[in-house]
């Protein structure tokens, strides 16, 4: 009897599984894999290798990995301040850096869109100081930039919990042993934290790569990603048969990127995430 409780209550998350994440991928696959008479076809999804879809999805792929790479470097530096702070309200720290979160999403890129413009505050400063104005809008820089700012709480939050999971006593054991800031660091808190470090990477890595919005409003559609031509054939092209067919391919490397992260996460802590 308990055990069919514990499924009823189930029943709500099956079906919002089932309408809104199995249904669309359904269509998604319908669309992909037939024409418009309903044959099947696989020249939806070997359209990725046209060469403006070739270089839109390489892009996407340069621009993520950067962006990661970035968001990486930025949050495991934070993360260990954080983490080495000793006072009651750290958590309150981290609440900070999440904050920007709860602001509408278009209105935070749009105010960058701004403050990264030619007549913008940054540019008021550069000039203010003699460096000049600075082309930083509609570039392949601002929509990184852009990106960054995003998802970086997406990186810092898994690192900075793997962190203040680490058992302190270990890490002054090393230190008693003889062991510098430095080996410690390599030897015990990235193992550690490489858990963290993986589910950061894939919760940045994944949207940076799907992303079009962001690319649209900071690289005025000069910077092309694979993300903006799916939503161009969906939403202007009306072409769901070829959107679905390249949503499909970006779906391939979405899930591969996942599987290779997961080869180096021994205890599950990437996978855990999803």
């Amino acid at each position: 009897m308990y055990r069919l409780k514990r499924q009823f209550l189930a029943g709500p998350y099956l079906l919002w599984v089932a309408g809104f994440i199995l249904l669309p991928l359904a269509f998604i696959l319908y669309y992909a894999f037939t024409t418009d008479g309903g044959g099947f076809t696989l020249s939806q999804i070997t359209a990725i290798a046209d060469p403006v879809h070739v270089k839109s999805l390489l892009l996407s792929l340069k621009l993520g990995f950067f962006c990661t790479v970035v968001c990486l470097l930025l949050a495991y530096p934070l993360c260990l301040i954080l983490s080495r702070f000793h006072f009651r309200h750290q958590s309150f720290v981290v609440f900070l850096f999440i904050l920007p979160m709860w602001m509408n999403f278009m209105l935070r890129i749009l105010a960058w869109r701004l403050l990264l413009s030619n007549s913008g505050l940054i540019n008021s400063l550069f000039e203010l100081v003699g460096i000049g104005r600075v082309k930083m809008l509609n570039t392949q820089l601002s929509v990184v930039f852009g990106m960054v700012y995003d998802f970086l709480p997406f990186m810092v939050l898994p690192i900075y919990n793997s962190m203040a999971r680490i058992n302190k006593d270990v890490v002054e054991a090393a230190k008693d042993l003889g062991a510098n800031s430095l080996t410690v660091l390599v030897k015990i808190v990235i193992p550690l934290t490489l858990s963290g470090i993986i589910s950061g990477i894939i919760m940045v890595f994944v949207p940076a790569l799907t992303s079009f919005v962001i690319s649209d409003l900071l690289g005025g559609g000069k910077v092309l990603l694979i993300g903006n031509v799916i939503e161009q054939e969906f939403m202007q092209g009306m072409n769901w048969h070829l959107g679905s067919g390249l949503s499909v391919v970006l779906m391939v490397f979405v899930i591969a990127s996942m599987a290779l992260l997961n080869i180096f996460d021994k205890d599950g802590g990437g996978a855990a995430v999803w």
